[in-house]
C-alpha cells in the first residue's frame, strides 16, 4: 500500500515543477517511504504536463478552473493513506517533510504548516499578506473556530487522505485553504502544527494570487461557518442594548450630561431591537439549515433547543407579541379620544405608536421564522437513502 502522496497543483509551472517533484522524490527515496508525486494539473499550456510525466509523477487533470478543484480532483485521485500538498512554484521545500510525515503516522488528521514560526525569506510574502491579511484571517478563524493554527492559509500541509475525504470539500478557489482547516475543526479531526519554511517562488510571471479578491473569499468563508459570529452573537447585543434603551425611554427623555435623548433615540433602539432579533432569527434558520445538510455538526445545545423551534411555539409567542401590539393602539386611540381627538404632544403618542410597531414587528417575524424553521425541520420518508432528487418536475414546482 502506498503510504504517502505527495500532491502539487498545477497551472502553467513548467519553470519550477522539475525542482519541486526532484526534491519530492529525493525526500521519498531518502525516508524510504514508499510513495508518489501527483500533480493535478489545471489545464496548463506551457508543457508542464511533459515535464512531470517525464520525471515519473503521476498526472491527474483538473478541468475545473481553481486551486481548490485542483487540489479535490488530486486529493480524489491519491493512491497514499496521507497526502502532503504544496504549491509547485518552490517556494515551499519538498525535501524537509519529515515533520509532516512524523505527525500523521502519530495519529494526527492534518498537519498545519507554520511559515510565521519556520521562517519566512526577504521577498518571499508581500508586507500586505504577511503583516495584515494572514495574520487577521487567521486571528478570526482561530477565535471562530477554537482551532490552534497559527498560520491558515500555508499551503504546505499534510493530512489523512480518508479524513478529508469524509469532510467532502467543495470550494473550487483559493478559499479551499480555509475551507479544509474550517471543516476539518468542526468535524473536530485532530490539528497539528509544524514549523515549516518559505523561499521566494521561482516564476518569472506574477502569482495566481489575487490579493483582495482571495481575501475576501476567505473571509466570507470564515462567516459562512460560523452562524453564531455572524448573526447569533451581534444580533443578541443589538437586541440588548436596544431593548435597555427602549424600556428607559419609553417612561420619557433622558438626560446624560447634558445631552437630551428622546423620540429620535427611541426610534434608533426600536431599529436594534428589530435588526437584532431579526439576525437572531437568521441565526436559528441558519443553524438548523446547516445541521440538516450536514454543513456543520449538530451539538447537545442544539439538539435541545430545536425542538423547541416549533410552528406553534413560534406562533403563540407571535400572537401574544401582536396582541400586545393592538391593545397598545387601542389604548392609544382611547387616549386620543379623551382629548377630543385634538392635537396630541409628539412625545406623548410617539411612544405608544413605537411600543404597537415594535410589538407587532416582532410577533409577525416570530410567526413567519416559525414556519420557515418547520420546513426546514421536515424529513423527506426516504431521508437516509442517498436520495436527493425533487418529487417535483420543473413545471410542478409551486412559485
Amino acid at each position: 500500500m502506498t503510504e504517502l502522496t505527495i500532491l502539487m497543483p498545477c497551472l502553467n509551472e513548467a519553470e519550477t515543477l522539475a525542482v519541486c517533484i526532484n526534491k519530492a522524490q529525493a525526500y521519498l527515496a531518502r525516508a524510504g517511504i514508499k510513495g508518489e508525486v501527483l500533480i493535478a494539473d489545471n489545464g496548463s499550456t506551457d508543457g508542464s504536463q511533459a515535464i512531470a510525466t517525464g520525471l515519473g509523477a503521476r498526472v491527474v487533470a483538473a478541468p475545473q478552473k481553481g486551486y481548490g478543484s485542483a487540489l479535490i480532483a488530486g486529493i480524489d485521485a491519491a493512491k497514499g493513506r496521507f497526502i502532503i500538498m504544496g504549491d509547485s512554484d518552490d517556494s515551499y521545500d519538498f525535501s524537509r517533510l519529515e515533520n509532516f510525515v512524523e505527525k500523521l503516522r502519530a495519529g494526527a488528521d492534518l498537519v498545519m504548516g507554520n511559515r510565521f514560526k519556520g521562517g519566512i525569506a526577504k521577498n518571499a510574502m508581500p508586507a500586505l499578506h504577511r503583516y495584515l491579511g494572514n495574520p487577521v484571517l487567521s486571528t478570526i478563524g482561530r477565535i471562530f473556530y477554537r482551532t490552534p493554527v497559527g498560520d491558515f492559509h500555508c499551503g504546505l500541509r499534510g493530512f489523512s487522505r480518508d479524513a478529508i475525504l469524509r469532510l467532502q470539500l467543495a470550494t473550487p478557489g483559493m478559499e479551499f485553504a480555509s475551507e479544509m482547516v474550517i471543516r476539518a475543526s468542526l468535524a473536530g479531526l485532530r490539528i497539528e502544527e509544524v514549523p515549516t519554511t518559505l523561499a521566494p517562488d521561482g516564476r518569472s510571471r506574477p502569482p495566481h494570487l489575487r490579493s483582495w479578491r482571495d481575501g475576501w473569499r476567505h473571509l466570507k468563508l470564515l462567516l459562512t461557518f460560523a452562524p453564531y459570529w455572524l448573526f447569533l452573537y451581534p444580533g443578541l447585543l443589538l437586541l440588548g442594548l436596544g431593548t435597555i434603551a427602549f424600556g428607559r425611554l419609553m417612561f420619557g427623555p433622558v438626560q446624560i450630561g447634558g445631552i437630551t435623548f428622546d423620540i429620535a433615540s427611541l426610534i434608533l433602539a426600536s431599529a436594534l431591537i428589530l435588526t437584532g432579533f431579526q439576525m437572531s432569527c437568521f441565526y436559528v434558520l441558519a443553524r438548523i439549515f446547516s445541521v440538516r445538510f450536514k454543513l456543520l455538526p449538530s451539538s447537545a445545545r442544539f439538539e435541545r433547543l430545536n425542538p423547541l423551534c416549533t410552528i406553534d411555539n413560534a406562533c403563540i409567542i407571535g400572537g401574544i407579541l401582536i396582541v400586545a401590539a393592538v391593545t397598545t393602539v387601542i389604548a392609544a386611540v382611547v387616549y386620543w379620544a379623551g382629548s377630543d381627538f385634538g392635537a396630541l404632544d409628539p412625545g406623548t403618542i410617539a411612544r405608544p405608536a413605537a411600543l404597537a410597531v415594535i410589538c407587532a414587528s416582532l410577533g409577525t417575524q416570530s410567526i413567519t421564522t416559525g414556519f420557515l424553521a418547520g420546513l426546514l425541520n421536515q424529513r423527506l420518508r426516504d431521508e437516509g437513502k442517498a436520495s436527493t432528487k425533487s418529487i417535483f418536475t420543473p413545471q410542478q414546482l409551486p412559485g
